[in-house]
């Protein structure tokens, strides 16, 4: 595993991994693109990532920043447009 930009590394094959860590048992982890969710909002609260931690089955939903977006969607997250109401 090679390490990268912040909070990636590459696994095998070049798959890309994500530096991750669960809020309720504390577990840290690497998480594939695939494990991983991006809903982009039109605002700060409404852009967030999300993910099932794998430790203890709970789900985690954390704010996005642009550097985060950036991350994510270069990495191959499937992303989520929220689109605003009128």
């Amino acid at each position: 595993m090679t390490r990268g930009t912040a909070g990636l590394s590459t696994g095998r094959g070049g798959a890309v991994l994500f530096k991750a860590a669960c809020p309720d048992c504390r577990a840290r982890f690497e998480l594939g693109a695939t494990a991983l969710r991006l809903a982009i909002g039109g605002s700060r609260r409404t852009t967030f990532y999300s993910f099932t931690c794998p430790e203890c089955g709970s789900s985690v939903r954390k704010p996005a920043g642009e550097r985060i977006v950036e991350l994510l969607t270069g990495g191959g997250v499937r992303t989520l447009r929220l689109h605003t109401t009128l």
